[in-house]
């Protein structure tokens, strides 16, 4: 069982509960439905327990726009998979999202080396039209692939959204994809248009993507058209790119183009994700328009309080789901705010500047960020006016409870952290924030209205205040529709219901706590087994997090004696060495906050850890490593190099 502190963290006032968009929509059920909720739990309850009276709330609340309404909100709800959402609604998510056409601001995008632009809802829907029409032009239609090998920019999303108008399918990555990652992706789905950049800026660098670029139109044969979007250049030679045109001209020609969004079925493909494992050729996950709209619009609107004068922030790249949940802000009518390059760079607190500069009210990152910003010492309570900063979003990998504390601490005091948890796989979270309720250290708030999440022991009970497999017993709208090039479900079924036949279970290791939280302790398949006993890395990054000589880490199981044994790899801080004493206060350091049995019995330092693009670490391609088996899909790192340092390493040998 976890230790909780006796006091909250933050608890909202009463104005911030009265003025929530989740008040409003209690005082909506009881107008509806005369239905009275007291509290949190007791609303999660009902919309669990019935699910066509919830979803068709949330329909209405939120206002999705269909030119035909639903035969039923729920068929074959008993079934998991195989619960048919909203029969017979047609609707179109690119309309969703341009429902405003004024002058207000829609994008505010910023690049690492200083350029800043706007568009507004008017100028948005013009280029939309203008991109659907070309790319209608092209022979593009309904279940088409487009895809996006591109930076975090209004061009992005102007494909993504041109793409759904047609009811053609998107599908994206960041430029810092190595071409075997990408032909790993975008060679499953064979794309017809491909939208690239020349090159983007990170970390003080200007890097060229043509090379790539015309890699990858050669070897994916489906591609009739190539896309450039300039970001480092006005103009470049694309000669070598076959059957390439510039961004400006493709859509030239389309003034005043009537932009027709195709009326779909509520489960038509929107998009195609991809697990970011290292285990194999990622899985290409689809997921549905109205799936994604309805569960993006339920979290933005009633668990992140997201209304039309916010200003929406989100760090993240076009490889990372968090950027299609951001760009879902749309429909609710706010303003995004867009930045792509290091966040570091210049400096530790440039998105910090950012933040102040553009009065961002909701503000999301990683947990790997916070961490490394309260590492870096900065203090925006002292240097920034965050006067309009409500909100920090949190994900990624758990949020320890020294960034918590951090958070208050040295950012600001009145803000609802919510730490979020869900993944690629649901294109949204299971658990998440809530601004009506207190933070408690280390915590996510709540689990999703809607959402059936329990937490099973081995053997398949629901249990709280202890550790197991997080679960969720009932169907929910963003559940994949299935996954592509996989006619019979195997490997859908394999991925996510194998565990437990009709429940899904998709691989996270947690907790319920006391105040009905959930603390996220790792991967269930990093889960480590010394002697039997289970232990989450998570509850040991924590303690190895405290160490200011002590940069980044990771940890495994090594088969060891019949056993398993506790090896972690450590990054340190330049200038220190791994000597008796760092070692001893790092075991320390573990033993004191957890169990003798969470010591590591090798701890080995090394230069760098191998993460995903998105910033995960990768405990199994690590462990594959040091048992010597082959990491098949090292192109899915950021930095596959990294992994060579984990080949055969002496100190593992005895």
């Amino acid at each position: 069982m976890s230790q909780s502190s006796s006091e909250p963290l933050w608890r909202p006032s009463k104005e911030r509960i009265n003025a929530s968009n989740l008040k409003r929509f209690g005082e909506s059920l009881k107008h509806e439905l005369g239905l009275s909720v007291d509290d949190y739990q007791q609303l999660h309850r009902w919309s669990v327990e019935q699910p066509n009276l919830f979803w068709e709330q949330i329909w209405r609340f939120v206002d999705i726009r269909a030119s035909r309404d639903w035969d039923s909100v729920l068929c074959d709800g008993e079934k998991f998979p195989g619960a048919i959402w909203f029969e017979g609604a047609r609707l179109n998510y690119a309309e969703n999202l341009l429902r405003n056409r004024s002058d207000k601001v829609a994008l505010i995008s910023r690049l690492e080396n200083g350029s800043r632009k706007t568009l507004s809802y008017k100028q948005l829907y013009q280029q939309v039209s203008k991109c659907a029409t070309a790319l209608r032009q092209l022979g593009v239609a309904r279940g088409d692939r487009v895809a996006g090998f591109m930076p975090n920019i209004p061009e992005t999303i102007v494909a993504m959204l041109a793409t759904a108008s047609i009811g053609a399918i998107w599908s994206s990555c960041s430029p810092d994809f190595g071409i075997n990652g990408v032909m790993d992706r975008f060679g499953q789905i064979q794309p017809k248009v491909l939208f690239g950049c020349d090159g983007y800026f990170y970390n003080g660098k200007t890097i060229n993507s043509l090379p790539r670029i015309e890699e990858i139109c050669a070897k994916i044969e489906s591609i009739i058209q190539m896309v450039v979007v300039p970001v480092i250049h006005d103009a470049v030679p694309i000669g070598g790119v076959s059957n390439s045109v510039f961004y400006n001209d493709f859509l030239s020609g389309h003034h005043d183009a009537e932009l027709i969004f195709e009326q779909l079925p509520f489960d038509h493909p929107l998009y195609i994700m991809y697990s970011s494992g290292t285990t194999g050729v990622p899985k290409c996950i689809v997921h549905s328009a109205g799936g994604t709209l309805i569960q993006h619009l339920k979290e933005q609107q009633l668990h992140t309080d997201l209304k039309p004068e916010d200003k929406l922030f989100y760090f993240t790249t076009c490889g990372w789901m968090m950027w299609n949940w951001l760009v879902s802000g749309l429909a609710s009518e706010a303003t995004l705010i867009l930045y792509d390059g290091s966040p570091f760079y210049p400096e530790a607190k440039s998105l910090i500047d950012m933040a102040e500069e553009e009065q961002v009210s909701i503000f999301g990152t990683g947990a790997k960020y916070i961490g490394a910003l309260e590492k870096a010492g900065v203090v925006p309570r002292q240097t920034h006016n965050l006067q309009y900063l409500t909100t920090l979003l949190s994900t990624g990998s758990p949020l320890s409870h020294e960034s918590f504390r951090y958070v208050y601490a040295d950012i600001k005091s009145d803000l609802c952290l919510a730490s979020i948890s869900g993944g690629t796989d649901i294109i949204s979270c299971f658990v998440l924030g809530n601004p009506c309720i207190p933070v408690w250290e280390g915590e996510i708030q709540c689990s999703g209205l809607g959402m059936a999440v329990e937490i099973w022991d081995d053997e398949g009970n629901a249990v709280t205040q202890q550790k197991g497999e997080l679960v969720c017993t009932k169907p929910f709208p963003s559940a994949p529709i299935y996954f592509w090039n996989d006619p019979e479900n195997k490997k859908y079924l394999s991925a996510y219901f194998e565990t437990y036949p009709g429940i899904w279970a998709q691989g996270d290791y947690g907790e319920i706590t006391v105040h009905n939280g959930t603390i996220i302790h790792g991967r269930s398949d990093a889960v480590l087994n010394p002697g039997g006993v289970r232990i989450g890395t998570a509850e040991i990054y924590r303690q190895v997090e405290k160490l200011n000589d002590v940069v980044d880490s990771i940890c495994i199981g090594q088969n060891w004696d019949d056993d398993v044994r506790v090896v972690l790899f450590v990054v340190l801080r330049a200038g220190v060495d791994l000597d008796d004493a760092l070692q001893k206060t790092i075991c320390h350091s573990i033993r004191s906050e957890t169990t003798p049995r969470h010591v590591p019995a090798k701890i080995i330092a090394v230069a760098d850890i191998p993460r995903t693009i998105s910033g995960k670490i990768v405990e199994l391609a690590v462990r594959k490593v040091v048992h010597g088996e082959l990491v098949t899909n090292a192109d899915a790192l950021a930095n596959p190099e990294s992994l060579e340092q984990f080949k055969g390493i002496a100190e593992l040998q005895h």
